[in-house]
């Protein structure tokens, strides 16, 4: 049995839509044992992916091949991500989330007394 990419990272749940999945192949965005391909490149047991979707980034490699999406517990039996991938996304992650807790709560927005007081503020200024 043989799997187009774009098919195999849609079942995969890589990708939300095959559109999506295919436009990252063109793009250069998997690599397939360390070589672009195209969407309907065959994949095969064992073929290393290198899968870059915004800064996260993925090593996997391919245990099962299906041309079917189901549920995502079963879609991450048909890969294996290496170690070394998983540890590199859990930092990225967890940096992330550092950066957005250092930044503070953002806040809310005035209430309509606070507006009416803003405008009030720069038509007095203005005048």
């Amino acid at each position: 049995m043989t799997v187009r990419i774009d098919k195999w990272l849609w079942a995969t749940r890589f990708f939300k839509t095959r559109s999506l999945a295919r436009a990252a192949v063109l793009g250069g965005k998997v690599r397939l044992n360390d070589a672009r391909a195209k969407p309907a490149k065959a994949l095969e047991v064992g073929d290393v992916l290198h899968i870059q979707k915004g800064e996260e980034h993925w090593v996997v490699h391919v245990r099962e091949l299906s041309e079917r999406r189901g549920p995502a517990s079963d879609a991450q039996k048909l890969y294996a991500e290496t170690e070394e991938s998983r540890t590199m996304r859990e930092a990225l992650a967890a940096r992330r989330k550092a950066e957005r807790a250092a930044m503070g709560d953002p806040g809310r927005r005035p209430d309509k007394r606070q507006r009416r007081q803003i405008v009030r503020f720069k038509t007095e200024r203005d005048a």
